[in-house]
């Protein structure tokens, strides 16, 4: 696996990620509503938590998964170490957490699920949220986004800056955080195909009849859902299930989505730069502080792009209205 000393998030990170990042950035309330964040962060309680009711991947404890751990922090010159938890659950699913002192968890159905080299592929895509520093806002992404139905006392004061386009481009930004994680894993394996079998096993796999899946036909899949884009009312009704439209948010893009940009990286000449070594560096934290100013035209572009996408959502909306 290649080893890439000193790189920088930047080297890597998806402008679809900058871009949705920016755009969350430059709303009105967010400086307020992050530094208000920062000073009622706690991590302590959620490391005792998982401390006491999870097991700490150790060289002693899964030595066999902390070794593919620690091979992956070296590949993206990550330091110090985050902590690594195994946690016990029926649910397939990772995650990364934690400001100060970072950390990963896997569950038990994903370990199960997956081959070795796929369990590789999550812990990258998990370590390059880290290196992007996306913990701190995907914190403040669960605390909006959880405070949303409960305003008032509860939300520290700050109801009132919980907007329904603060909770959109919360939701916004996480999806296109994914990207730049993704990238992160391609970096580490520097092969496409046990990342797209892991997309596929997280869209849908299983260990009896996971010989009887195909990589080839879920490309074709990744492909068809991408001509879809063809009929415009078909890129509406995406914008709508993606944010509310069935009742709920999603918090990751599909997984064929995934496949897609990850596919098109992949032949990218960026992507060849960095596998020669060409790449941005950093000598310290190469990740953007909370006070960060935006990029103004990429929020304007970003921005435009949300406002005719809600004017058309309303002009269906009232073409479908009762009379």
């Amino acid at each position: 696996m290649p080893t890439y000393t000193g790189i920088s998030s930047n080297a890597f990170r998806h402008p679809l990620d900058q871009q949705a990042e920016a755009s969350l950035r430059s709303l009105p309330g967010f400086d307020i509503l992050a530094k208000s964040f920062s000073q009622y962060l706690y991590e302590r309680p959620q490391h005792i938590f998982l401390l006491g009711n999870n097991i700490k991947v150790t060289s002693r404890q899964y030595p066999t998964l902390y070794g593919i751990y620690t091979d992956c922090i070296k590949d993206l010159d990550i330091a110090p170490e985050p902590i690594l938890y195994v946690g016990q659950s029926p649910y397939v699913n990772a995650y990364s957490l934690g400001n100060e002192r970072p950390y990963i968890v896997i569950d038990t159905a994903l370990l199960d699920l997956l081959q070795e080299d796929e369990i590789r592929t999550v812990l990258a895509h998990e370590l390059g949220h880290i290196k992007c520093d996306h913990s701190l806002l995907t914190q403040m992404a669960l605390w909006v986004m959880g405070a949303a139905s409960m305003l008032g006392d509860l939300t520290l004061g700050l109801g009132k800056l919980i907007t329904t386009g603060m909770i959109y481009a919360f939701y916004e930004w996480r999806r296109k955080a994914e990207l730049s994680a993704d990238r992160a894993a391609l970096l580490v394996m520097d092969d496409l195909n046990p990342i797209m079998r892991t997309m596929m096993k997280l869209a849908g796999g299983t260990q009896k009849y996971g010989s009887e899946c195909s990589l080839e036909e879920f490309i074709r899949q990744a492909d068809e859902y991408q001509n879809l884009d063809q009929d415009s009312l078909n890129q509406l009704y995406k914008f709508l299930i993606y944010n509310g439209g069935q009742g709920r948010f999603l918090t990751h893009p599909f997984a064929v989505e995934r496949v897609h940009y990850l596919r098109q990286w992949a032949q990218s000449e960026q992507y060849y730069q960095i596998r020669q070594g060409n790449y941005a560096r950093s000598q310290t934290n190469t990740t953007t502080p909370v006070e960060t100013q935006p990029d103004n035209s990429e929020v304007e572009t970003l921005r435009r792009q949300i406002e005719e996408l809600q004017a058309e959502i309303e002009r269906v909306k009232s073409e479908n209205s009762p009379e």
